[in-house]
């Protein structure tokens, strides 16, 4: 791998905690941390990723210029710039889209005496029956689902692009 200087001890550190770190906080958020209020907790790991996605990118860039990359590591940027992509994405449009029009589904539903159970198991007939009859509430829970899709297609982009980063740098420990 052909780079331009070496980084220092320091700098690969960093490097693979902040990979580290992305990968960790999506693999928690994405599959275990369901049960959460995510309306405060996604606005925060969106930034987050955000953040930790730009740093690896820069570090990453700083140590493998354009000119000098093969295509594995073009890969590897390319990679990066995904990421930094999908969690950017998340962070400014789908993931406060997705919030607003929550609360918004959740006004409606308790105009109608819904939402304070946990789940809709123990409503599901009352749910259908809003749906059907009010459309601000099926516009409502349309537009969510859309904006939620999206958000969950950026989540998982963005996580396989940072755990083949992961594997990638875990195979060439000797660099980052």
């Amino acid at each position: 791998m052909v780079t331009e200087g070496e980084p220092t001890d320091l700098v690969k550190v960093l490097h693979l905690l902040v990979l580290s770190f992305a990968w960790g906080m999506q693999l928690w958020v994405s599959f275990i941390a369901v049960a959460y209020q995510k309306n405060k907790l996604f606005p925060v790991y969106f930034y987050c990723l955000l953040g930790s996605n730009f740093v690896s990118l820069a570090v990453y860039a700083v140590y493998h210029p354009r000119e000098l990359l093969d295509w594995h590591e073009s890969l590897q940027m390319a990679l990066y710039f995904v990421a930094v992509i999908m969690a950017g994405l998340n962070a400014q449009w789908f993931g406060p889209s997705a919030t607003e029009v929550m609360f918004k589904l959740r006004e409606v539903e308790q105009e109608h005496g819904l939402g304070n159970q946990i789940g809709i198991g123990s409503q599901r007939e009352a749910y259908a029956k809003l749906r059907e009859q009010d459309p601000k509430y099926k516009a409502y829970k349309s537009t969510f689902g859309h904006y939620h899709g999206l958000s969950i297609l950026c989540n998982l982009i963005g996580f396989i692009c940072t755990t083949t980063n992961i594997v990638y740098t875990a195979l060439n420990l000797h660099t980052i």
